[in-house]
This record gives structure tokens, sequence and C-alpha cells, in this order.
């Protein structure tokens, strides 16, 4: 053999060596234990099994983890016993058995196999999965960490029963984040009466899915599942929920935390980082039985919790009581009650080979029956019977449905629920004042004492008796104790409303106090615009509205506290901009979206909100992103695309063209506010006054789409951001935002869409922006000059027309201008 001959043999002889341990790499047999320090790797290095210590903690686990993100444990052996040092090893017997030994050669954990066989094989799937593989055809897996889940349940799966085995597969939260031992929450499928997902700490329940109707579970009220495909499989051997990705290169997982909520997670791969897709519960209607019984929980009314039709809300035992009882003798009815979650399935039959019609007679049958609905098993007909009280409906939103149920009711049995009950009272109060005889005379008497008992009901809160709203009133000795008379050193900003302060309640709860001023141009309506506005919404990104306080001249609402302030104290400033590096400016960007989606689209109340801009998004403690201040947000149904006003309102450089020239707003005036902040964040210049050397007449969204038509779009991103850019995210996000700003309204992507944009990687296939609305800072016709951000309210055709001809005499390629 030649030199290069035998030089090609022996790098054949490395390869192949090579390929055998990198092969090898992914399982253990009973001559190749693991030792502390060496890891598993998945065949295509998706998941890594191995030792690890949590944060802040020198314990030691054996646990799976995705390869691209260490800290994403997903599965954890020794939960219940930890080990103390690094002399930890981990092996399989010759029988297959698995065993993980301390140093001092101590059983720490074992997967105690209920049948074994010779020469096993324990290897790491590219699932997640940890397997160990038999010889038989019978049962390839002899073992498989799926079986044993911890706070993490994969694609593929199984959250459910083996009906042979009595064995359940369920998730356990970990005890913190530094101890990864059994918590107090699990999740778990219920397979009592029709499977249903619920989070329980301990015997007392969180949360419930409500039961799968063949398609979902159709009680949740949240974000679309399109990245995921879930399944409910039920056979005489098991029954399990489970779910699949809808893409391969499409990371997700769900966990279960040790508060309680399960989140949906994505990963991003370039970033090395998760996402938050939503969690559950989603708004308080999620949290278990929040109304109480025989009441339905609403985000889109004005007050959340409403009885049911024939209840009245009994303060005295917590839950709402039928005004009468059931007469078994009479005729009974039902009330039809659509698009909800269904009862809690407590007291409760279920009846496979009745229809509905059969269901209803078999209830009239029944004194003790409250309520039937059919039970949407696939494939089969059958009904569901409730006896007792009704626990845990809310209403779900028109994208999922939800079910309907039809609550039993006694033929004129007076008022329906407690709104009927309070016209009722009116009424009564009405006939009182009536002379038609003796008895309307005694009825005036009750009906003065009752205005009396009103009246000084109503001097306590005067200006707040009509907004009806479930918001807790503070009185006024308590927000001045809190803010220390209002002092000016609790000043933390001033807006249109008037002045806001940080207030320290009795309890030690951290508030801001959003106090009217009484040269405010804002008075009574925008007031109750905003409660009635924030009070109905629910949702992460929205700052939670805690209370109100009216007393005599004083007007105020008591906020959750925001530590950071606002976006607009980081993004202008030299200082702040530098902590907010490309990934945290993406969060908040996408926390924005996914805010105003909500309030376009998810929420039960849809509301435009007219005001968005960089000082009303404040920052939690994580940075997290919040929309605030409502006072100039409007309502508007599903199908009023445009509404008209004389009454122009918002901040100058976000309001859309059609809206300062026309008067004309509707969820995509929002879209244009979204897209100009977009841009600012990306730039972190303000958008009003914007003035660059190459185009000093342009405005932030003219220099941006013209460095776009040029292929130079990163030219417009913060210098600051360099280091920490995410080359095609900014792409991403200024095409985004360019289409977010064009001229025209049907122009503008929707919301979903929008969100949709921001998460995908295939920027190709996304539309090519359009030259934007308001295009110049000024006009060579007409200059109005204001203080860059100014807010204004301008009454009727007093409001600055910068260009008098219609967007639609501008189609011919004419350009917006404004200052």
């Amino acid at each position: 053999m030649d030199r290069s001959s035998f030089f090609t043999f022996f790098c054949f002889l490395v390869l192949l060596s090579m390929l055998e341990r990198s092969f090898a790499n992914d399982r253990i047999t009973p001559n190749q234990p693991l030792s502390d320090g060496e890891t598993l790797v998945s065949p295509t290095q998706k998941f890594v099994l191995g030792f690890f210590s949590p944060p802040n903690s020198l314990n030691r686990y054996l646990g799976v983890w995705y390869q691209k993100c260490p800290r994403s444990v997903v599965w954890v052996a020794n939960r219940d016993q930890a080990i103390n040092n690094t002399s930890g090893i981990f092996s399989i017997s010759k029988i297959g058995n698995l065993v993980l030994l301390d140093g001092a050669k101590n059983v720490i954990w074992s997967a105690n196999l209920s049948r074994l066989e010779e020469n096993p094989i324990a290897q790491i799937l590219d699932s997640g999965n940890f397997i160990i593989c038999g010889n038989t055809s019978r049962n390839p897996y002899l073992w498989q960490s799926f079986d044993y889940p911890s706070d993490t349940l994969l694609p593929g799966m199984k959250l459910g029963w083996d009906l042979n085995t009595k064995h359940e597969k369920f998730l356990t939260s970990w005890r913190s984040p530094d101890d990864p031992s059994p918590g107090d929450f699990t999740y778990r499928l219920n397979i009592d009466v029709l499977p249903e997902l619920v989070v329980s700490n301990g015997s007392i329940r969180n949360f419930r899915s409500g039961p799968w109707d063949g398609d979902k579970f159709a009680g949740v009220s949240a974000v679309p599942n399109f990245i995921f495909r879930p399944t409910m499989v039920s056979t005489q051997d098991e029954i399990y929920y489970m779910y699949e990705s809808i893409s391969d290169t499409l990371v997700i997982h769900l966990t279960l935390n040790g508060t309680g909520f399960t989140k949906r997670m994505i990963l991003d791969m370039e970033e090395e980082r998760w996402h938050s897709w939503y969690t559950m519960p989603f708004d308080r209607c999620d949290s278990y039985n929040y109304c109480g019984a025989n009441s339905v929980c609403s985000i889109s009314k004005e007050k959340a919790c409403n009885c049911l039709n024939g209840f009245v809300e009994k303060p005295e035992v917590h839950k709402c009581a039928r005004v009468s009882e059931v007469d078994c003798k009479a005729e009974g009815e039902f009330t039809r009650l659509a698009g909800v979650k269904l009862p809690d399935l407590l007291q409760v039959q279920l009846k496979n080979s009745l229809d509905l019609q059969e269901c209803k007679e078999e209830c009239l049958n029944n004194c003790s029956c409250t309520a039937y609905a059919k039970s949407n098993l696939p494939d089969k007909k059958g009904c569901l019977l409730w006896y007792g009280d009704l626990i845990d409906m809310r209403e779900v939103s028109d994208e999922y449905r939800g079910q309907e149920i039809y609550i039993r009711t006694t033929p004129k049995q007076g008022p329906n629920n407690i709104y009927d009950w309070e016209k009722f009272m009116n009424s009564v109060l009405l006939y009182s004042v009536l002379p038609y005889s003796l008895i309307a005379a005694g009825n005036l008497i009750v009906g003065i004492v009752f205005c009396i008992f009103w009246t000084k009901k109503g001097r306590k809160a005067k200006q707040v008796r009509n907004v009806d709203l479930d918001v807790t009133v503070f009185d006024f000795t308590t927000i001045r104790k809190a803010t220390n008379n209002f002092s000016n050193e609790n000043i933390i900003g001033k807006g249109g409303f008037g002045p806001v302060y940080k207030g320290t309640l009795s309890t030690g709860q951290e508030v801001a106090v959003k106090r009217l001023a009484k040269d405010s141009q804002q008075g009574i309506e925008e007031f109750r615009a905003e409660i009635v506005a924030i009070a109905k919404l629910q949702h992460k990104n929205l700052v939670a509205l805690l209370g109100i306080c009216a007393a005599k001249d004083e007007r105020m609402l008591i906020y959750e506290f925001m530590p950071n302030k606002s976006l607009h104290h980081f993004i202008f400033d030299q200082k702040g901009k530098a902590l907010l590096p490309w990934p945290k400016r993406f969060d908040i960007i996408m926390g924005i979206a996914r805010g105003l989606l909500y309030l376009h689209q998810d929420s039960k109340l849809p509301i435009i909100h007219r005001d968005l801009k960089a000082s009303n998004i404040l920052l939690d403690s994580n940075m997290n992103p919040k929309i605030s201040d409502f006072g100039l947000a409007r309502t508007f149904e599903g199908n009023n695309e445009e509404m008209q006003t004389t009454r122009v309102v918002g901040t100058y450089g976000y309001m859309s063209p059609e809206y300062v020239l026309e008067g004309t707003f509707s969820v995509k005036s929002d879209i244009f506010s979204l897209g100009v902040l977009i841009l600012e964040i990306i730039s972190g210049k303000r958008n009003p006054g914007y003035s660059h050397t190459a185009h000093r007449q342009l405005n932030l969204l003219g220099h941006t789409w013209l460095l776009w038509r040029d292929a130079d779009p990163l030219e417009v991103m913060d210098k600051c951001l360099k280091a920490s850019c995410v080359r095609h995210q900014v792409l991403r996000c200024v095409q985004v935002g360019l289409l977010c700003v064009q001229q025209y309204p049907e122009s503008r992507p929707p919301m979903s869409s929008v969100v949709f944009m921001l998460t995908s990687d295939d920027a190709g296939t996304l539309p090519q922006p359009e030259q934007p609305g308001f295009f110049f800072q000024r006009s060579s016709a007409s200059v109005v000059m204001l203080a860059p951000g100014n807010d204004v309210a301008n009454e009727g055709t007093s409001a600055p027309v910068v260009n008098t001809k219609s967007k639609r005499e501008e189609a011919n390629g004419g350009s917006f201008s404004t200052c």
C-alpha cells in the first residue's frame, strides 16, 4: 500500500470512528454509563440529557433540555431527591433497569420497570422522549420518560390515562424556579364525565378548559391555536390529550409554572430564547368560579358577573339564587344561553342515549334538574343534565363559539336577572307616584323612603353612579393618604387628563393615581370613557385598572404602578435607549401588537384606542409593555368599519390621514399609530418634529420609506442597536411598520395579520409597502406651527386641515402633508 492510499485509509478509519462516537452519543448501554459532566444528545441535536443545577442552587439533577436553550429543562428524573455534588452516575443494568446513583452508590432514582429484557439500550430521541428499547416487536419501548412528565408537555406527549394499568400522565409544577421538586399545582385531563383540562392546587381548582367538543376545548377563550393541532383520543385502552406543532421548524411546548399558570412557548431559534404565545388563565373569567354559582363571567359587559336568567344576586349567601323556587306542578320552561363555557361537571349525569329533546323531557321530570345541554360527543348523540348549582360559567369569544345550555326557569317568575330586577324596582318606584288607589299611595311612601336612601348613597359617589361597573371604589381619604396629600414629590407624570401620582396603599401595594385636573380639557365623559374601556379589558399587555375615586369635584383613576414609567423615557433618551437592546425592543413591539389585537378582535368589547404613542406605553418591572390611557378610546361594533366625528382628538404625528383630514376613524387608525410607534422604536427618533440632514422636509415615515425604496432600510436603525440587532427581524419590523402607515386604511393590514407578519420568518411573502400617508414634515401651501407631539382636541371645523383635498383626490401620486 503506497503512502497516499494508507493516508486515505487512515482518514476513513478516523471518520468511521467519529461517526460511531457521534451515533452512540444519544444512548447509554450497560457498558456505557453516563457520569456528571457528560451528556447525551438526540440525533439532530435538538435535545440533551445530562446533569444540571437550577439557578441559585448547587444541587444536581438528571434532566432533559433543549440543546439551543439550556435553561429550558423539560423533564427531571430525580425531582424528589437531589444529588448534592457532581459524583452522580446514570446507568442501565443488563436486564434493562435505569438507575441513578450518587457517589456513595446509593440509589437516588430508578425507573422501576415492570418488564425486563436483556441487552437493552436507553436513548434520547428528537422528540425529547428518553426511552428504553427492548428486543421484541410486541412493545418496542420498555419504558419512556413521556409516561412520567414533569412540568412540561412536549408535542407528541400524552396527557391522560392508561385505562388498563390506571396510570395517569399529568404535569406537576416546580416548587420554585430554583427547585424542580414537585410543587403545589397540577395540570391533568379530568375524565370523570367528559374530558377537560384542569389546573388544581391540591383539591382546589384554579382553571378548567371546559369539555372537549370533538375539535377543541370549548370553554377556552384565548389566542387562536394556529401554531399547533390538538387531538383527543379515546379507546378501550387509553384516553389522552396531545398536540403537534403545525411545522417541523416551529419549536413549541406547554409548561405549568409555580403559580398555576400554563404557558404556550415558542422558541426563537436565532435568538435562542423563548417567547410566550399565550398564558392560561388568560383573563379574570378564566379563574375558576370567579363569579360564584349560577352566574356568568364576562369581560365584555360593564359588570363582570351577571346572574343567570331567573336568578338574582344574594350577597348573604355569596351567590345568585332563584327569584322563586321551581314549581314541579307547573309546566316548566328553559332559557337558552349560547356562547358560554358549560358549568363544571360536578352534579351532572351524562346520558349517551338521549338527544336534546329527550334530554329536555328528562330534566322536566326531575325537580332537582337545573339545566341541560348537548354533550357534543363526536359522532354520537348524548346530553348532560345538571342538578344543583351551576358553577364556573363564562362567556366565550365568537371565534371559539363556546357551547349552549338550557337553564330551567319557572313561567312568570318575575325578573330574569339582576338587570331586570333593577328595572323591576324602578317600575315599582314609578308606579308608586301614580295615585290610582290607596295601595299606590302606600307604595308612594315606600318609594319616598327608597329615594331618600338612594340619594344618600348616591352622594358618596355622585360622579360614577351611572357608570355601573364592577370596579373598586376608593374613598378620597384613602387616596389622599396614599399619595402623601397629593404631594408634588409623588408626581410621576402629567398628561391632558392631569397629574399622575405614585401612591402606597395601607396594604403596601404601590399604585398610580391619575387625577383629573380642575382646568383639564378632559371632563366627565373622558373619565367615564376610560373607566368603561379599561374596566372591561383583561390582558397582560394592557394596564390594569384597580379602582376609581369620585368625591365632590374630584375624579381619579387608580392603576397598577409601573416602575419603569413609559416607553418614551427610554427610546428617546440617550441614556435610556442603551438599556433597550434589540431583543427587548422586539419583545415590546410584539407585546404592543398583541395588546392591540386583543382590543380590536379578541375582546368581547372591541375598542379603538385613538391615542397610541410611546408615552402611553407603560413598562412594568420586567420591561413588559402595557397599553394605557383610554380616555379617548371608543367602542365599536364588528360590522361598523368606520366612524365619523367632528371632534378630532389625539396627538399629531400619530394620527392617521383620514382621521385628521376627514374626522373618520376605525381600527385602521390605531394600526397607523402602531406603524409610527414601530418605526420610532427601531430608530429611537420621534416622528413629530423629526429632521434628517439628507431629508430635511421629510418626517420619520417619509425618510424611512425612501430608505426602503433605495434598499437601505437598516440605515434608519438606532446606532446603539448595532451590536444586538437581529438583521432579518429589524428588516421585517421596518417593512411591517411601513405597511401599517400606508395612505389608505384599506391598504393597511388588520391586527391579526400584523401579529402574524411580525412573527413570520419568511419576509419574502410579505407585501411591499407603498408611500405612507403624511409623507412630508411641512406643507409648502400651509404651515401650522405646533410643538411636536402636543395633544390636541379641536372642536368641529377648527381642526387644522393642512390639505383640503380628500384622500380619494390624492390617489394620483399626491402626498399628504402636516406638521
